[in-house]
């Protein structure tokens, strides 16, 4: 396709109505099997590996042409897709890690990233995990058998922000390369490849999705190699997303721009009024002047999608359980990126081991969704009523 901004994309990447009777939408392939009509055509290799409609497992239509659209918006060479973010992670990490091998994780990384693979997968397999302070250099970390450097920026539940430029310079110094799960921006409002990132995670279960239905992963590489090495561990470990989920995020991506438009409109008003209530210690937005990271996300992002974290003062357990089992607007969930809002209590320096997390008081993670921030604000204040009266 010819250069193209990224609403334009969005909207008719991985598309091709004239291969399907002038479709609009990629019809759902679900399959399996996959015949040839004759020995020559089932003996024959594709140049490379996992191209074409082999088996069900290596891809149909409907997986290639979200990965087609995906691919276009991160600006990379190709997209593996996953059946989730976290096994879109796990199997990253897999491929590019052995026995022996040294990794840097970021120490507010998603806590999935730490105690399931960091911690269990990777350690039963030999590999050395050493954790880094978000907020110091890595080089007196780096060592010459550390392969892979992971981060994410905000991090998660903190909301942190790091110069992902410098931490990618420091890591490409020792040849380590660089993974971000970059699912709090999308590729919309961060372009990771821009900051010399190597490989791009995201959860599509979130804001690509966008209607908390679905569960899905996508990979995006910029090299023939680095797409062998994802793509071909995925399909030793049997993984695969299904074409329905394939359909979803295909479908949820075409509205992504004007979705998180609202959710940055809608986020910005609530913080901004959280920002002011006596019962809130800290507000954790990097989007909102003021917030330790906001320069850097000034300088290095384009927006700021829905999800945010907060501080109180110091509450009782019961104050803040009669505020959140109370809520009419804020459901209780531990995804987020869909149109609903959502609200949960986080403990972020229960796994950190490197960095001290020490807040004043309880923390909560907010999602903002695209119902009217009145509405929202208004189900909050009854909400810090409750916690004031419990307390």
């Amino acid at each position: 396709m010819p250069p193209m901004k990224k609403d334009t994309l969005l909207v008719h990447s991985g598309r091709h109505p004239e291969d399907n009777f002038g479709i609009v939408n990629p019809p759902v392939y679900h399959a399996s099997t996959v015949t040839f009509p004759t020995v020559e055509k089932y003996e024959a290799k594709p140049a490379n590996p996992f191209d074409g409609v082999q088996y069900g497992r290596t891809g149909t239509p409907t997986t290639f042409a979200l990965e087609e659209a995906v691919t276009a918006l991160y600006g990379g060479y190709k997209t593996i897709a996953t059946s989730s973010g976290a096994a879109a992670i796990a199997i990253t990490m897999a491929a590019f890690l052995k026995s022996g091998d040294h990794a840097l994780v970021i120490d507010n990384v998603y806590g999935p990233t730490r105690t399931r693979v960091s911690d269990t997968l990777l350690a039963r397999g030999g590999v050395d995990v050493t954790y880094f302070n978000p907020a110091q250099p890595i080089g007196n970390l780096l060592r010459p058998e550390t392969k892979v450097v992971f981060i994410e920026s905000p991090g998660s539940l903190t909301f942190e922000m790091i110069d992902v430029a410098a931490i990618a310079a420091e890591a490409h110094a020792v040849g380590a390369l660089v993974l971000m799960d970059n699912t709090w921006a999308t590729p919309l409002l961060f372009r990771p490849f821009e900051h010399d990132v190597d490989i791009v995670i995201e959860a599509a279960t979130k804001y690509i999705g966008g209607h908390a239905d679905v569960m899905l992963g996508v990979v995006t590489v910029q090299t023939p190699e680095h797409h062998l090495a994802v793509k071909g561990t995925a399909n030793a470990m049997g993984n695969c997303p299904g074409p329905d989920d394939c359909y979803l995020g295909l479908r949820g991506l075409r509205t992504l721009s004007v979705r998180l438009e609202r959710h940055q409109h809608n986020a910005l008003r609530v913080a901004e009024w959280l920002n002011g209530r006596v019962e809130i210690d800290r507000v954790l937005y990097p989007a909102l002047p003021g917030d330790p990271g906001h320069d850097l996300w000034k300088r290095d992002f384009s927006g700021a999608s829905g999800l945010f974290g907060l501080i109180l003062k110091p509450y009782s357990h019961s104050a803040v359980a009669a505020m959140l089992d109370g809520m009419e607007l804020f459901a209780m969930g531990a995804s987020w990126g869909g149109y609903e809002s959502l609200m949960i209590p986080s403990k972020p320096g229960e796994i950190r081991t490197v960095s001290d997390w020490s807040p004043a008081g309880p923390c909560l993670r907010l999602h903002i969704g695209l119902e009217d921030p009145d509405d929202l604000i208004a189900d909050l204040e009854k909400g810090l009523t409750r916690l004031n009266s419990t307390a």
